[in-house]
Formats: structure tokens, sequence, C-alpha cells
């Protein structure tokens, strides 16, 4: 965890979360499913004017009425609990009965006409002798209000089949203009500006385009009994608009570390010109080598505080504009020089860093930093030659300490050996946080090439199976790459990451028993299908990795 001392801002207990639930009514149409929204009123305490899918909070009447609903045998307490809530708030809202008589006809508009949408409702459904149809109501998604927002709710997204012979009836108070339509209109009209919706309701619409019908949804939700997502997004600013973020998406861990509470401070925006504080005692540098390989460029990293000095993580390339920054960053106090490996992106500047911290100690009578990190190796290629001052070993800390020698203020880089990417590629964990700086094995938006004879593919996953080890020995929660945003999730990130190597490695298996005779261009095209063709110049190099791995494993066991 991240000592609460190094964060950059004061802790701001979010509003606490309010329980409801909202149900997805669907029906086939004839250019698809359909889902049944409705604007809510421009007087409403949230999101007032948006369209949205009907439900509100859930009453404490609702868990006391499990008796009157029919339930599947997998569907827990609590997810009866928020389907009675949800068919209640259909009925209120816009007078939709999900209900059956004994005989299991469907609740009709008799049934409807004769109940008071403002009086309590079990006691309506047990007086006609009406049973709740719960048993058709699935968990879609689950979401939470972001921590941001001054109201928040805990709310889960279900969804059902819309009751045949019925038409909703708005109450035309808090509910407007209901409307039948397929989720890519909604999602096209709202970019046209004709049609309000929110961040979770346009998320959610999202994904149900994946979808092509209604029985398609609710097969869906009913293999797990389990939300399909869960989210709490995270909100941040980017080129001056305030922009919100999923879990998967490549933002949201970079906005956990530095607001963990939610506070919409933290700015995204890519840019060379001055650092980016990500802690008190973690500052990013990106490097203007942006490009097909780099990204956004090269995050170089400093650590430390004024007290400890600091030590330098990838100085990048050979740029005097972004040494000149990162020294000044340290405030001229640069301790050590790290190499995470010897990549022309990565190592150039160490040479010219340590040149230019030498100038200006000479002038106090002080030394300059060594340059710390792994020769390359026999197999790098000509341009990542790379020799340190002294080479580093595996388990090897870096302690960055005050004069005061409390523990407190201290800074600790543990060096892991992580071969894979590169035959000297390290990375580093700084202990007292938890942090993981990942140099190119873990990259944030893209898998890192595995370029051969320096790259192995075997190396690199047990690589991974270490830095998994690492993270539960460390409490690593987040990735610090050399290229994209903070990773947040470690521990899932990695594996999620060897999944994605793995079943790369079998399609690659696959292609090698399909085309036996067949060259790694023709490899490519079936292993890397789900890939834009332009890329597959670069897919060869890391194809070719697998091959080995491939055959060397086919070897071992023939």
């Amino acid at each position: 965890m991240v000592r609460p001392s190094q964060q950059l801002h004061a802790w701001r207990e979010p509003p606490a979360l309010l329980s409801a639930a909202t149900v997805l009514l669907l029906r086939d149409g004839p250019d698809g499913f359909e889902v049944l929204m409705t604007r809510r009123s421009m007087t409403a305490s949230f999101a007032p004017g948006a369209y949205v899918f009907p439900g509100g909070g859930i009453d404490p009447a609702d868990a006391a009425s499990h008796d009157l609903a029919t339930r599947r045998p997998t569907q827990s307490s609590q997810h009866l609990t928020e389907a009675i809530a949800a068919i209640r708030e259909s009925f209120e809202e816009l007078g939709l009965l999900l209900a059956r008589h004994p005989d299991g006809r469907w609740a009709d508009a008799a049934d409807i006409a004769a109940m008071d949408r403002k009086a309590p409702f079990a006691e309506q459904c047990r007086a006609r002798g009406l049973k709740l149809a719960a048993e058709g109501v699935f968990v879609l998604a689950h979401w939470q209000t972001d921590r941001d927002l001054p109201r928040r709710f805990d709310v889960p997204f279900l969804a059902a089949r819309m009751p045949e012979h019925q038409t909703p009836d708005a109450d035309e108070h808090e509910q407007f203009e209901p409307v039948w339509v397929r989720p890519a209109d909604a999602l096209e009209r709202h970019r046209a500006g004709q049609f309000f919706i929110i961040y979770p309701t346009i998320r959610t619409l999202e994904r149900l385009q994946a979808y092509r019908t209604v029985d398609h949804v609710l097969q869906a939700c009913a293999v797990n009994e389990a939300p399909l997502w869960h989210s709490c997004p995270r909100a941040g600013w980017l080129a001056g608009k305030e922009q919100r973020y999923m879990e998967h998406e490549a933002p949201f861990g970079e906005l956990e570390l530095v607001c963990p509470d939610g506070q919409l401070l933290h700015h995204l925006d890519w840019q060379t010109s001055h650092p980016v504080a990500l802690l008190k005692n973690v500052q990013r540098l990106t490097a203007p080598n942006p490009g097909f390989m780099t990204g956004p460029g090269t995050n170089s990293y400093v650590v430390g505080d004024p007290d400890t000095g600091y030590i330098v993580i990838d100085p990048g390339p050979d740029d005097p504009e972004h040494l000149e920054r990162l020294w000044r960053a340290a405030g001229g106090d640069v301790r050590q020089i790290v190499c995470t490996h010897s990549h022309p992106d990565h190592s150039p500047g160490a040479l010219p860093l340590q040149a230019l911290c030498a100038r200006h100690a000479a002038q106090r009578g002080g030394h300059a930093p060594p340059i710390l990190g792994l020769p390359s190796g026999p197999t790098s290629r000509r341009d990542s030659q790379f020799a340190p001052d002294r080479a580093l070993a595996h388990g090897e800390r870096l302690v960055l300490a005050p004069a005061s020698g409390a523990a407190e203020g201290t800074h600790t880089l543990r060096v892991l050996h992580t071969p894979g990417h590169a035959s000297n590629h390290l990375c580093l964990v700084l202990e007292e946080d938890g942090l993981l700086f990942s140099g190119d094995h873990i990259l944030n938006g893209s898998t890192t090439v595995i370029d051969p004879p320096d790259g192995n593919m075997d190396a690199y996953l047990q690589s991974l199976d270490a830095l998994s080890e690492a993270c539960t020995a460390h409490a690593i929660r987040f990735i610090l790459p050399a290229h994209g945003y903070v990773l947040g999730h470690a521990p899932d990130a990695i594996a999620q990451l060897k999944a994605h190597r793995l079943k790369r490695e079998a399609k690659v298996a696959a292609a090698m028993a399909a085309l036996p005779g067949g060259s790694h261009d023709d490899w490519v095209r079936l292993a890397y299908d789900d890939v834009p063709e332009r890329l597959w110049p670069v897919a060869k190099r890391s194809l070719l990795a697998h091959v080995e791995r491939v055959q060397s494993l086919a070897g071992s066991h023939g």
C-alpha cells in the first residue's frame, strides 16, 4: 500500500453509497433487440433530463417480500431482493407489472388498472394473488457512482424480457416519454445531441451492442449468476475536459494511484515540458520521443525527495532538454541513474545525464552519480549496447535515506532481474509503497515485443511468474511502465498479460500445425488475424519468439 505520507492530496471521504436497482426491459424488434428508456424529470436531484432505464431505491419491504416472488434455484437472496425492487419500480414509474397469476398468466391491463401505483405494492399483489416474476430478472452489471460526485448509488443493472401485451405509461412525475430504442441508435442520437444519457448508461449500451437478441443477453447473464462487469468509474482531466474511465481503460490505474478517494484533480495529458507528480516521492517525465513503438514516449521516473536525494530510472534517449528537465526535477541531487535495459529509447541518456550531474557536482565538490543496471548481452543489437558503472544483482536494494535516518522517510528500490524482452532487463520495486517500475516488461495499452535472439519468450513468461510472486511478497498494487499510464491491480494485470501470451501462443501452435511447411508470413496471418495487418511486421518478431518456444516445448516432450 502507498504510504499516506506520500500521497499528493489530503484524503476526502467520498459520500456514502445508497442502495438502488435499475432494470433494462428488453424486447426483440425487427432490426435487433430494443431496450426501454425514459426521460428523468428536469427537476430531479440526480441526472435531470437524462434518458435512463427505470429503477430506484431498494426498500426494506422488498427484502420482506421474498415469499411473493418466484425465483431461480441459483438466484441468491440479495439478487432476489434487487429483482423485487426493480419489479416494484417498473410498476410505480411505468405501470408495468412483471407478475403472473397462479395459472401462469401474465398480469394484464385489468390488473394494472385495478392497482394504485402510489399504494404499497406488495400488499396489492398479495390481494390479487399475483406472484412477482423475479426468476426472469437477471443481473447484467454492477455499478457504483463515481467517488467525486455528491450523490452516490450502489446499483445492480438488471435485465428482463418485457411482458407481452403491456404498454409503458410514465408516471409524469419522475419519468417521462418512455421510448423503445436499439442500443446503437440510442448512442448515435446521444452523439448527435438529441438524446442525453449519462456515463454508466452510455457504457452499458456500448456493451449491449455485442448481443443480437434478448435471449442472447439473458443467457449471458444466467451463466454464472454474477454481473458481467463491475465498475466504479474514476475521473480526470484530459484536453481541458472532465473524462471518466472504467477499470479496464488505460488511465484508471493512474487515477486510482494519484487520487484514491476519487477527487477530480489529476491531468492526464501527455506532455514533455515538465514532470508529472504521481506521489510526493515519484515523478514521471515523458521523453519527447513518441512513436509507433514508444507510444506517447519513454517514461523516465524520478524517485525520492529533497531530504533523501533522487534516483532516476530510465533517462531515455540522449535528448539534452529532456535530461536537463530530469536534473531539475531532482533538484540537482541525482544520487544514482538506473537503466531497466539497454534499448535505445531507455539507456542512451544515462552517460550525458551523468556528465551533466558531474559538471554541477564539481562546482560543489561532489561526485557524479553512478550508472547502474545490467550490461547488454552478446545477443543484443548494435544500437542496444550498454555498460553500467556497476552491474546490479538480483534482489539488491538501493536505499535513499534521509539524513535523520528516519524509516518513514526512506525509499527502497529492490532489483529484480526479469529477462525476456531483453536479456539484461530488470524491474524495480519501491518496497515502502508497493510500486513496480516495470520498464518494457509490462506496458499499458499494448503488449511488449519479444524480439529474438536477445528476447526470449520462455524467459519472459518465467519473469512474469517472478513478478507475480513479487506482488505477493511486497504487496505491489501499482505498475509504473516505461510507456503509458500507471496500471492498477498489479496481480490481475500480470495474470491477464500471461493469459494473453499463452492464448496467442496457442494460436501460433495451431497455425504451425495447420501449415507445417508455412513461412512466418503465413503463420502471422493466422495467429494474428485479430491484429491490423499494418502491425504484422512487428508481430512477426514476437511470433518468432513463440515459434522458438513451441518448438522447444515439442522437443522436450518428444
